[in-house]
């Protein structure tokens, strides 16, 4: 079970593709939440395998690819690629690095 925290708000949720478009939280290719909010920050306690999300991605865990519009930080190592419109800071990389900002990583 991982956690998902949105601007606060925390849901526990069983899944590993997590998509946040438009104010919806998408997971597996089921919504499970609607946030009103254009500055989207979320936080996911656990491992994941896709994030795709409009705002900031913070990830207490490993991940898979991560395309998001702002920031993205991962505590683990990411097994994939990482799209990000902020900066990005993060354990290990086996992809490539796209980012607005600055980049800092293990290697």
């Amino acid at each position: 079970m991982n956690r998902i925290t949105i601007n606060g708000k925390t849901i526990t949720c069983s899944g590993t593709n997590v998509v946040i478009n438009n104010g919806k939280v998408i997971v597996d290719g089921k919504t499970i939440q609607e946030c009103n909010s254009s500055d989207i920050k979320v936080t996911i306690e656990g491992d994941v395998n896709k994030i795709d999300c409009d705002g900031s991605v913070e990830v207490h865990g490993n991940s898979g690819s991560i395309d998001c519009g702002g920031s993205c930080e991962v505590s683990g190592d990411v097994k994939g690629d990482i799209d990000a419109g902020g900066s990005v800071t993060c354990g290990n990389v086996s992809g490539d690095i796209d980012a607005g900002g600055s980049v800092r990583c293990r290697r």
